[in-house]
């Protein structure tokens, strides 16, 4: 598989990924409280392996990348971006200020 094609396959597959990681914390919204002592729950691992596995596919998009052209790769990677910032921010606020 050519580079190139590697790479836009791996900017998709780190979209849905992220979108996966922000939907089980938007999720964690909807549950009730549980009590202190307990595990994390099935959410908390989804988005850790998600975390996890966004991590090794921007690996994989970093030795993909035409570094003649960066700008190409680095505009596939906008919205993963912001949606891992928006996860993140979710899960702060979640875990600080909803079930404080």
């Amino acid at each position: 598989m050519p580079s190139e094609k590697l790479n836009i396959v791996s900017s998709r597959i780190i979209l849905v990924l992220s979108l996966i990681a922000l939907l089980s914390v938007l999720i964690g919204f909807v549950q009730p409280r549980q009590p202190a002592p307990s595990d994390e729950g099935t959410g908390a691992h989804i988005f850790q392996i998600a975390i996890v596995l966004v991590l090794m596919t921007g690996l994989i998009i970093l030795f993909t990348t035409d570094w003649k052209n960066p700008a190409r790769s680095a505009r596939r990677l906008v919205v993963p971006g912001i949606t891992l910032v928006a996860s993140f921010t979710a899960l702060y606020f979640l875990e600080h200020v909803y079930f404080w």
